[in-house]
């Protein structure tokens, strides 16, 4: 593979761009009108404006990246995560076109895109899943009587939804009813399918995923796991491994279940088994990822292993750079999404960055998209950052986070910074003592 098109941008972009470089392997990077100056286009071997900077009109534009592609005779496309990376259609006209998908084949990707169907695979496999809907609901009466039988409150989903978007509490038969029909025309304006399906709410519950990669060889391997249950609207804003909160016992069973999941749908390439855990440490699948995740950084520091670089190799036909047994693990690391965020609203704040000062932080990782004098525009994810540390222990991590922060100078803009500071010193959190619910009940309104 000598040449790479990654369809993406900000900081995965240039995380990409830098594993290619180290292997020798040329890059294309895509832009917008907007991130015509971000540090991503001027990294790359070549870079081609796609379009205006909405979405729509410049990074979801798979005929504009494919003419690219073929332009310019890559091997491999990249889509890092978001935008077309579990687009199963983006994937197959790319490998029509005799270029690699770095990623899974597209028929697993379209079945684990669907919460439906992967929830009936997993039940098929022998994976636990929350008690729920196999199907989708047609009627809100239909869902009412089941959610009757399996007890309140629920979660209504889209079946191909994602980042949150698409998920209602219901906490009663009132509340269902009424969020019935709005769900599935919100699931039909953001995903193309209008299915919905419920399943039951787990009270007090953790997220918890497990890296797994596999091969065309039949291997497959996890990467340990990542506790994600510091989320706000159910999106993750810190994550962190190993889980403070797991029984070794449990840790295990819920590897070998990663495994089975995997196997189940002879996955290969970079996925993510992620689960929800009761008080009990009761584990259900919950969905599995078909890209690389955002947290991704979080395992290469416990592991020291290159998650890029082993994509790259196992979508050229190599076998995993290493077996089970060969993996191990070592401290612990946690990552915090640094966002241009107001922090007292919780409302995209973008601008002009004035002052950015990483200068204190020695030894700390920093996966950023912006130079100092950037612009975090209103266009896309405000996330300016991904700060990931890693120590020996939890405890002396935790201790450099909070150095970190406070000795963190950003100008210009607002951060979600002075968040970070009142988890990393909330008794609980440090007790590793800390659910879904952690965020909304102890520190935002």
């Amino acid at each position: 593979m000598q040449k790479i098109l990654i369809a993406n941008r900000g900081e995965i972009a240039l995380r990409i761009i830098r594993t290619c470089q180290e292997m020798g392997i040329e890059t294309i990077a895509i832009y917008s009108e907007a991130d015509k100056d971000m540090p991503f286009v001027k990294e790359a071997t070549m870079a081609f404006c796609v379009g205006e900077p909405p979405v729509n009109k410049s990074y979801l534009q798979v005929d504009k990246i494919l003419e690219i592609a073929k332009r310019e005779k890559v091997d491999g496309i990249h889509p890092g995560y978001g935008f077309l990376s579990e687009n199963a259609a983006f994937a197959k006209r790319a490998m029509e076109e005799g270029i690699i998908f770095i990623g899974p084949n597209p028929a697993t990707i379209e079945l684990m895109g669907d919460k439906i169907i992967s929830r009936r695979t997993m039940e098929k496999a022998g994976v636990p899943v929350v008690p729920g809907s196999g199907y989708g609901l047609k009627t809100s009466e239909e869902a009412i009587a089941l959610a009757d039988k399996i007890g309140y409150p629920v979660m209504l989903k889209a079946s191909s939804g994602g980042g949150g978007i698409g998920m209602v509490f219901c906490e009663d038969e009132q509340a269902l009813d009424k969020s019935f029909a709005q769900t599935k025309a919100r699931a039909m304006a953001y995903f193309g399918s209008d299915e919905v399906f419920i399943e039951k709410y787990i009270k007090d519950a953790r997220h918890v995923e497990v890296q797994v990669f596999g091969d065309s060889h039949g291997n497959i391997v996890h990467l340990f796991e990542r506790n994600c249950s510091i989320q706000r609207r159910h999106q993750k804003v810190i994550e962190e491994s190993p889980s403070p909160s797991l029984s070794e016992g449990s840790r295990n069973k819920m590897f070998e279940t990663a495994l089975k999941a995997a196997s189940a749908v002879n996955y290969t390439n970079a996925g993510t088994i992620e689960f929800i855990v009761d008080e009990n440490e009761n584990f259900y699948f919950l969905e599995m990822n078909t890209r690389l995740q955002v947290e991704h950084p979080v395992t290469e520091m416990i592991t020291g292993l290159d998650l890029v670089k082993w994509q790259i190799l196992i979508s050229r036909g190599e076998r995993l750079p290493l077996l089970q047994d060969e993996i191990t693990l070592s401290g612990h690391a946690i990552e915090f999404r640094l966002y241009a965020e107001d922090p007292v609203r919780f409302l995209p704040s973008p601008g002009k960055i004035s002052t950015l000062d990483w200068s204190h932080a020695a030894g700390v990782r920093i996966d950023t998209g912006y130079d100092e004098g950037g612009t975090v525009t209103p266009f896309y994810d405000p996330m300016i950052a991904k700060i990931i540390i890693h120590n020996e222990t939890r405890e002396k991590a935790l201790e450099e986070a909070v150095r970190f922060f406070k000795d963190l100078k950003i100008e210009g803009i607002k951060t979600n910074a002075p968040l970070f500071l009142n988890v990393l010193t909330d008794n609980d959190f440090q007790k590793g003592k800390y659910n879904t619910s952690f965020l909304t009940k102890n520190l935002v309104n």
